[in-house]
């Protein structure tokens, strides 16, 4: 299918439409296998604009082709104590599965190295599912490559 147009910006967590297309875009990144491989709760649908909208170093976007919103992505601004500077992190970025193959993820990716540069960002980070291999290639493609520590641990707390 042929690339289309997609428009990629921030979210305006005072405009409904977009809380509301931003929570449907992170369930479905949710609900797929790739994802948690279950939906949102709705506590978290609750809390999560009012969270994002307050937390200082969220960078939320969306992509939409006309009005529709095709993809979605959640960054946090860290910091690397090796390098003295701040990181950008890609924690959630998901482009619903009829639009992937059209370029959304790598317009997504183009408008996180803008923001990073912006705002003096010494590298932007991601984690990856071994076994996203259509995720890895998107990846590669955009200049990622495996960060030298290799390793990411999780725990409940």
């Amino acid at each position: 299918m042929p690339e289309r147009t997609v428009e990629v910006r921030r979210v305006d967590f005072n405009n409904p439409r977009d809380i509301a297309d931003y929570l449907d875009l992170l369930d479905a990144y949710a609900r797929d296998p790739m994802g948690a491989g279950r939906p949102l709760s709705a506590s978290v649908r609750d809390r999560l604009p009012g969270d994002l909208a307050g937390h200082p170093g969220a960078r939320c976007l969306l992509a939409r082709h006309g009005t529709t919103t095709v993809g979605v992505a959640t960054c946090f601004l860290g910091y690397s104590t090796f390098r003295a500077m701040p990181l950008l992190n890609i924690h959630d970025i998901a482009v619903l599965p009829h639009w992937r193959g059209r370029a959304v993820a790598r317009q997504l990716l183009s408008t996180i190295d803008g923001i990073a540069r912006n705002e003096g960002c010494c590298a932007v980070t991601l984690e990856v599912r071994a076994d996203n291999t259509r995720a890895r290639a998107v990846y590669a493609r955009a200049g990622f490559a495996p960060a030298p520590c290799g390793l990411f641990l999780e725990k409940s707390v």
